[in-house]
């Protein structure tokens, strides 16, 4: 690869690290999991760089593929015995940490393609034609998918007894970050 690629390519890796670690920890839901996809995203995406018109969306959708292909890995299965111990909700005494840890909690209720949907439409503020492209479908699939993992959302955040506003979920972004 020439210089100014390989530059290129890490000016673009240093400028859209955290969004591609919040959109594979958006769809595994584990920061180590997350790590591992976005570092074997990037390792595929360095041969291509020279031959990609839009290396972002590329990355995203090889971001997001990852992801769901780090949680089907074997080794990922495999369970400690603490975790066949039940989990006990503790309220936390800031409100921001309890209210992340519901709305984390509701997301995991969301299917992960739907979860994927909303998450690269309202989170990462993609189009529905980009969010189309990295999911590999349609406009109206995409579409549809979105509606539906923000009904699955809403259901599940009402089951708790909590409203989502734009300015909660802006918040419980931000802090995730």
């Amino acid at each position: 690869m020439r210089a100014e690629d390989e530059q290129a390519f890490r000016e673009f890796v240093t400028s859209e690290m955290a969004s591609l670690r919040k959109l594979a920890y958006m769809t595994c839901g584990d920061w180590h999991t997350a790590e591992d996809a976005v570092a074997n995203a990037l390792v595929k995406l360095y041969p291509r760089w020279r031959k990609l018109e839009r290396p972002d969306l590329y990355a995203k959708t090889m971001v997001y593929r990852a992801a769901i292909d780090e949680t089907r890995r074997p080794w990922r299965r495999e369970r400690s015995a603490g975790d066949a111990m039940p989990d006990v909700a503790l309220r936390d005494p800031t409100a921001a940490a309890d209210e992340r840890m519901r709305l984390r909690a509701a997301l995991d209720a969301v299917p992960a393609r739907q979860r994927a949907a909303v998450v690269l439409r309202h989170y990462l503020g993609l189009s529905l034609e980009d969010t189309a492209g990295v999911l590999d479908c349609t406009v109206g699939t995409a579409k549809s998918q979105v509606s539906r993992g923000l009904a699955k959302l809403r259901e599940a955040l009402a089951g708790e007894h909590i409203g989502l506003t734009g300015k909660q979920m802006e918040e419980w972004t931000s802090a995730v970050a």
